[in-house]
Formats: C-alpha cells, sequence, structure tokens
C-alpha cells in the first residue's frame, strides 16, 4: 500500500489523534530546546563573567572554578540537546510509518541549530580561555 493510500485509509479521527501527538512530541523537543539554551546562555554567562574578574583582579584562575562550572554546564546542555534530537528523530520516524504525512518538524530543526549555538559558545569560551 502505498503512502497516499495509506494516509487516506485513517479515519479523521485517527488522523487527528496522530496529529495531537506529533505537536505534543513538537512540544516536548522545544522544551528541551528551552532548557539547554538556557544552559548554555546561563554557562557562557559564568564562564565569561568570573573569566573577566580574575582578569581585572590579577588573580589566576582556579583549576576547578566558576569557569569549570560554566564549562560543564553547557556541555550537559549539548549532550541534553543530542539526546533529545535523537529521541525526537526516533519518534517521528515510527510515526511516520503509521501516519504518513505528517509535517516536517521545525523543533527538530531548532533543535540542532541551538545545539551548534552551544558548540559554538563552547569553542569560543575554550579558546578564550
Amino acid at each position: 500500500m502505498s503512502e497516499e493510500a495509506r494516509a487516506s485509509s485513517l479515519n479523521t479521527n485517527t488522523r487527528l489523534a496522530f496529529e495531537r501527538t506529533f505537536l505534543a512530541l513538537e512540544r516536548t523537543q522545544m522544551a528541551w530546546v528551552r532548557t539547554g539554551l538556557a544552559l548554555i546562555s546561563f554557562g557562557f554567562g559564568i564562564a565569561k563573567f568570573f573569566q573577566y574578574l580574575h582578569a581585572q583582579e590579577g588573580e589566576p584562575v582556579p583549576a576547578f572554578g566558576p569557569f569549570t562550572v560554566g564549562m560543564v554546564m553547557i556541555a550537559m546542555a549539548l549532550v541534553g540537546l543530542v539526546l533529545a534530537n535523537v529521541q525526537h528523530r526516533r519518534a517521528v520516524r515510527a510515526m511516520r510509518r503509521e501516519c504518513p504525512g505528517l509535517p516536517s518538524s521545525a523543533a527538530g530543526a531548532m533543535g540542532v541549530l541551538i545545539m551548534l549555538l552551544g558548540i559554538i559558545a563552547f569553542a569560543g569560551a575554550l579558546v578564550r580561555h
């Protein structure tokens, strides 16, 4: 059975249930993106602020200090975003097997973009350190 035939064979209630579930997956992915973005920006802010303070006071930067905490926060955000993207892709792929014709995932694309932002922030903080 072709994808169009399969999609048209679903009754309206079933089709709408798949669309609601798809939108719930999108909201979940966006929640992960917001959490990741908050961790990235807060971690980057901590790292840069305390690096600036240490530079102003002429003190050496401690090995395990605020900079390390900030970098760990960025790394945690990146790991979370990778895991969320993998989970989201698998779930959407499984739904598309049952209900072809679902829209493309804007939340998945946003997750990838925020992940790239996190990689840039992580690399920038390391290079400037």
